[in-house]
């Protein structure tokens, strides 16, 4: 493979990892911005999406259906999440809530080893095994599936919040949410309906990347933690920042494992956070972009 093949090749595995992270990341920001709790358990929605999918695939259930159904479930489990462990605990201090997400995603991960066990499973590909030819480098179809779906879901999600009523609700919350309160709009209501959809995110994400990277009990440690790290770069309360944080992120560590070695990846990524939080911990986009979803 020549140099050029070679970069290719990278920045389209970057690009696919990129998109994996932008739907958690992005899954944070909603979270974060409305209810001011960081959910630790975000990755974990990706791997109960992708276990409960590959669960309904191997039952014997249509591909396409198994997907719904999944992401589906997953938001029925981020309702109970949301009502059972956040809405009790509404009124405590934000380090609290905290170290709930980070109990809930033990439970999710304890529950996943109960069902599942610690073998890795596989999903098929969305369209078989079949690759393209793209400057001469290889690139499998799910990659293609994964930016696309990636992007038609971060669309879907822009016309949600700047075009529907609901998703203006959520955004004024973000904006200015004693405002919201004045308009009759519940800050407090709309947390619920952020922690469903970045639960359907989570879930959806952890779907795309299963025929990629396949599923395990403990995949949304990893994913959760590059998703927070983009989401920090970019500003954990912009949207439009923290999803390029996740392409940064992606493509950084598909070079570093190409031209270096895989074992600086996460190296990379950690080192990168920390310099943004020393010298830009409002996020590198903090001051061109402002504050909103």
């Amino acid at each position: 493979m020549d140099v050029w093949s070679q970069f290719v090749q990278l920045l389209f595995s970057g690009l696919t990892v990129g998109s994996i992270y932008a739907l958690v990341a992005l899954g944070f920001v909603i979270t974060y911005s409305i209810t001011g709790i960081l959910n630790l358990a975000q990755g974990d929605f990706a791997m109960l999406g992708a276990l409960i999918c590959i669960s309904f695939v191997n039952s014997g259930f249509p591909f396409i259906l198994s997907i719904l159904l999944s992401v589906v479930l997953v938001m029925i489990i981020g309702v109970l999440f949301e009502r059972s462990a956040i809405h009790p605990a509404r009124h405590s201090s934000t380090a609290t809530l905290i170290i709930i997400t980070i109990g809930v995603a033990f439970v999710f991960r304890g529950i996943a080893i109960f069902v599942w066990g610690t073998q890795p499973y596989a999903l098929r590909p969305f369209t078989g095994n079949d690759s393209l030819q793209i400057f001469g480098a290889v690139i499998q179809t799910q990659n293609i599936w994964a930016i696309g779906i990636s992007l038609i879901s971060l669309a879907v999600l822009y016309f949600f919040f700047n075009k529907t009523y609901m998703g203006k609700a959520v955004t004024a919350c973000v904006v200015n949410p004693f405002a919201a309160r004045l308009m009759g709009i519940q800050p407090r209501k709309m947390s619920f309906g952020a922690i469903v959809i970045s639960a359907g995110l989570g879930a959806l994400a952890g779907i795309i990347i299963a025929p990629i990277s396949g599923a395990s009990y403990d995949m949304g440690v990893m994913i959760g933690l590059k998703a927070f790290i983009a989401a920090v770069i970019g500003g954990l309360t912009n949207a439009p920042a923290a999803i390029v944080g996740a392409f940064i992120i992606g493509i950084l560590e598909a070079f570093t494992e190409g031209y270096f070695s895989s074992g600086y990846k996460d190296a990379i990524s950690f080192g990168l956070l920390l310099l943004v939080l020393f010298f830009m911990p409002n996020g590198i986009f903090a001051k061109a972009s402002g504050k909103r979803v």
